[in-house]
């Protein structure tokens, strides 16, 4: 992998853990269907620019054939329903997270919606797909790291901005398979645009019917919105397409899952949010948890057998030496 590659997907991670931050400090000014209205249409208009450069490269290299004409309209449908359906399952997993982060750390709302990592394949197995040994082990993993970082209650109890980022994981995982079945169909960038105007239009309808938003109290809370706006939807969504070009798609996985731990330094060193002991305990059972699910099985056997080879070349050596 080129170091090029493995920096910009380092600067898409920190982004999106910083962004944690962001989100929570524009809590103090803005509702949460406010903030995530905003940023949705901000990073649609962010994505503008490049839809249309990407587009005019792809025309030019095409014929006006009737059928490239009939091909571009088909493809035109499915981008338009992806990007809603898309639009949809997002605007619902950010403002779960939304939310749940007026009523938890940063640092916490970080590595629970990181398990969407392991949720994934564990929804898989209702379609009919396997779970490996590895995974079980991974999902075995986060549920401990879960309750740890969960349940700190005085009586046990489970913090309520917890449970909506864990809601939020789950729809973030949906929001994924979503993906997953139309990028391979359509342009994903285009589609990217399109779900950030349905999450910030229908986050807008939410904001209108349960918040009173005033131009002022937005202003005021420029900075985080901008932030979460254009630097995490746009930019860093732009620096993950280029940044994952030509990469294997695990070692990509695990820079960009970096985010969580990146939220948890963010809390601390801007916000002074501290974890205790057995929260940081939590979070790195976690973090192995997802480390794990992004391990393809094959992969590991790989690996084992690399290993296992090298072992018994030293044994022949060490043989030979003594002879």
């Amino acid at each position: 992998m080129k170091l090029k590659n493995a920096i910009l997907l380092f600067i898409t991670a920190a982004i999106w853990g910083v962004a944690f931050v962001a989100q929570s400090v524009g809590m103090d000014y803005v509702g949460p269907l406010t903030f995530n209205c905003v940023r949705s249409l901000m990073g649609g208009v962010v994505l503008i620019p490049l839809c249309l450069f990407m587009d005019r490269r792809k025309h030019a290299a095409e014929n006006g054939s009737a059928e490239s004409q009939a091909a571009r309209a088909a493809e035109r449908k499915t981008l338009i329903t992806g990007g809603i359906c898309c639009g949809l399952a997002l605007c619902l997993a950010s403002n779960f997270q939304q939310f749940g982060i007026q009523y938890t750390t940063v640092g916490k709302a970080g590595f629970i919606t990181a398990c969407y990592i392991v949720i994934v394949p564990v929804i898989g197995l209702f379609f009919g797909k396997k779970c490996s040994p590895l995974m079980a082990l991974a999902v075995v993993l986060s549920l401990a790291g879960l309750y740890l970082l969960c349940m700190t209650g005085g009586n046990g109890g489970i913090n309520r901005g917890d449970i909506l980022v864990l809601i939020c994981a789950f729809l973030f995982s949906i929001h994924i398979m979503v993906i997953d079945h139309f990028s391979p169909m359509v342009d994903g960038v285009k589609m990217s645009c399109i779900q950030f105007f349905v999450s910030g239009i229908l986050s807008g309808a939410g904001m209108l019917l349960f918040e009173e938003p005033q131009l002022g109290r937005i202003l005021e809370a420029w900075m985080p919105i901008l932030y979460a706006g254009i630097m995490s939807c746009g930019v860093a969504y732009t620096l993950q397409i280029v940044g994952q070009k030509g990469v294997n798609p695990t070692v990509a996985s695990l820079i960009l899952s970096l985010e969580s731990s990146i939220s948890v330094l963010a809390g601390w060193a801007i916000l002074g949010q501290q974890l205790s002991f057995r929260e940081i305990l939590g979070c790195v059972l976690m973090f192995g948890a997802i480390i794990l699910a992004q391990i393809p099985v094959g992969e590991k056997k790989r690996i084992l057998a690399l290993a296992a080879k090298g072992r018994r070349e030293q044994a022949v050596d060490n043989t030979e030496n003594l002879g």
